[in-house]
């Protein structure tokens, strides 16, 4: 991890200061947290980092938006999935999917092998569910039992994306030959170029995760809020209010 962590300190990504990102209503604030991978302790942090950003800063409304891949890689995939569930119980949070959910509901489905899954990091969530891969002849569906069905709920029900004013939310990105609406699910888990590549405008400001940066990655078209948490022991949240777009916690 130490390895992938150095490699990706050498990507460039987008100065800070250049983009300035339109606003939304003055009634709303949008708290939008990039890829967890089982860091359930990380989560914990910036949620509390929301909590004091918002009593410092409050208005009529908040929202939390999630970018997807809560499992695999990290620790504690069962406990990210239980505090997001617990978060949109209280109707203040909205869960998108990332591949790693698609992934994990393929296994359990069936239409992936074993060792597929496993080298996608699906260690880390069978034993975050008490299931250990070396010791199940068939992993799947160990896992499928020892999951809770409120678990298998929840990532059957997430969103492929979200807008809101300006702003488009997704797990990977958009495909650019397409508008909005016309997108289609496996481009917002699963793209990377051409969307990365694209510097042109996109019908929205697209804020999304996928592609892991040792730091957010701002660009005038998108906002990239993967920083690696499972191996940087970074988890990047931003706020979206009526003065645009800013960083609370990285």
């Amino acid at each position: 991890m130490l390895a992938w962590a150095s490699r990706l300190a050498g990507r460039a990504v987008g100065k800070r200061d250049e983009p300035v990102y339109p606003p939304i209503d003055t009634q709303t604030v949008l708290y939008v947290v990039g890829d967890i991978h089982g860091r359930a302790d990380l989560l914990s942090h910036v949620l509390g980092a929301i909590e004091r950003d918002w009593n410092a800063r409050p208005a009529a409304r908040r929202f939390e938006i999630y970018l997807g891949d809560y499992v695999d890689r990290g620790p504690d995939s069962a406990g990210v999935i239980a505090i997001l569930r617990d978060r949109m119980a209280q109707g203040q949070a909205l869960a998108l999917s990332g591949n790693h959910e698609a992934i994990l509901l393929h296994f359990l489905e069936g239409r992936i092998s074993d060792r597929e899954w496993l080298d996608w990091g699906g260690a880390a969530t069978a034993l975050s569910y008490g299931v250990n891969p070396a010791r199940e002849p068939v992993l799947s569906a160990a896992l499928a039992r020892a999951i809770p069905l409120e678990d298998i709920g929840f990532l059957k029900a997430l969103r492929p994306c979200f807008r809101y004013g300006p702003y488009f939310f997704a797990h990977a990105g958009v495909l650019p030959s397409r508008t909005l609406e016309e997108q289609q699910p496996d481009d917002l888990m699963w793209i990377r170029r051409p969307f990365l590549d694209h510097t042109g405008p996109l019908g929205a400001i697209v804020v999304h995760g996928h592609t892991p940066n040792t730091e957010a990655e701002f660009r005038p078209n998108r906002i990239n809020l993967d920083t690696g948490a499972y191996a940087t022991h970074r988890l990047s949240c931003l706020r979206i209010d009526s003065d645009g777009a800013a960083l609370i916690a990285s």
